[in-house]
């Protein structure tokens, strides 16, 4: 991996040679410009953006066929916290009759929905890829690809379900803090399990479970973290906020939330690429040009 001129300055190498972490954070930050994972880490989030919108959709319609005929389940559910769902919560509360189930629009709900999951998982392969500088050729095949994207879509897709659920749980008061603890670690390794299963499945590059720890662990630390201040902080705006604010504030925040997951999975994936942890030594010449 060819270094720029910033990480072969005299100094930057006297801190590397004298530093094994030092040195592991300068691969790092260059590994990153040369894989490219900024760009990867905004693909993935673009298409996991995408496939919110015609699940939401999924969701509503579904929500109008269990709602027809049922009065009395449709008072429950307004006055539930359904009512607070961004974009549709206005609709639910003010309009609840409005809201009725199409078959087509299921339908069209559902591809859309599994297109746009499809192609963020198969930006994820393709940085995992770029990350361990898999060659071109010895990358997946189109139908390969899209199988493995679907197997993404299930374990990943239910899994960070039920991690959100028990971030979730964490800020309900009623919980005793032991209770919160022992959540919040079940939460990081449901994360960090995952991640390090991505990392050895979604990449063509075979690599060990004690490979791919160090960075799942890291990563599921930050998205338990992620997921436990976000549900709780995005929860309180959106609730205090009138309809059109609180639209707004929940597409931001979406895309915000996407595109720190999806940079957080990256950079995990960065760290097992460059470790172990190790001082800089000067690289051997190389014989075409001796």
């Amino acid at each position: 991996m060819a270094e720029s001129s910033w990480s072969t300055h005299p100094k930057v190498l006297t801190v590397r040679r004298r530093s094994a972490p030092a040195n592991t954070v300068v691969k790092a930050i260059e590994a990153f410009r040369v894989h490219r994972t900024g760009r990867n880490a905004a693909l993935v989030a673009h298409y996991g953006f995408m496939s919110v919108f015609p699940l939401m959709l999924v969701f509503t319609t579904v929500l109008g066929f269990v709602l027809q005929n049922r009065p009395r389940l449709r008072e429950t559910i307004i006055d539930s916290a359904f009512a607070r769902i961004p974009i549709i919560g206005q609709q639910i509360a003010t309009e609840p009759e409005r809201i009725k189930g199409n078959v087509l629009i299921l339908v069209v709900g559902l591809l859309v929905t599994l297109w746009a999951g499809l192609r963020a998982f198969n930006a994820l392969q393709t940085a995992l890829d770029d990350i361990a500088e898999v060659p071109q050729d010895d990358r997946p095949s189109l139908l390969r690809t899209r199988a493995r994207s679907m197997l993404g879509i299930a374990v990943v897709g239910g899994s960070q379900i039920g991690a959100a659920i028990l971030t979730s749980f964490v800020g309900v008061t009623g919980v005793r803090v032991l209770h919160k603890v022992l959540l919040s670690l079940a939460a990081v390794a449901v994360n960090a399990v995952v991640l390090a299963a991505s990392y050895r499945w979604l990449c063509m590059k075979r690599q060990s479970w004690r490979q791919v720890a160090p960075g799942a662990v890291v990563a599921g630390v930050i998205f338990a973290g992620l997921q436990l201040t976000g549900t709780a902080v995005v929860g309180r705006a959106i609730a205090k906020a009138s309809p059109v604010y609180g639209t707004f504030a929940s597409v931001i925040g979406l895309i915000t939330w996407l595109s720190l997951h999806s940079m957080v999975a990256l950079l995990g994936a960065e760290m097992n690429h460059v470790l172990p942890a190790r001082r800089y030594t000067a690289p051997l010449p190389d014989p075409a040009e001796c």
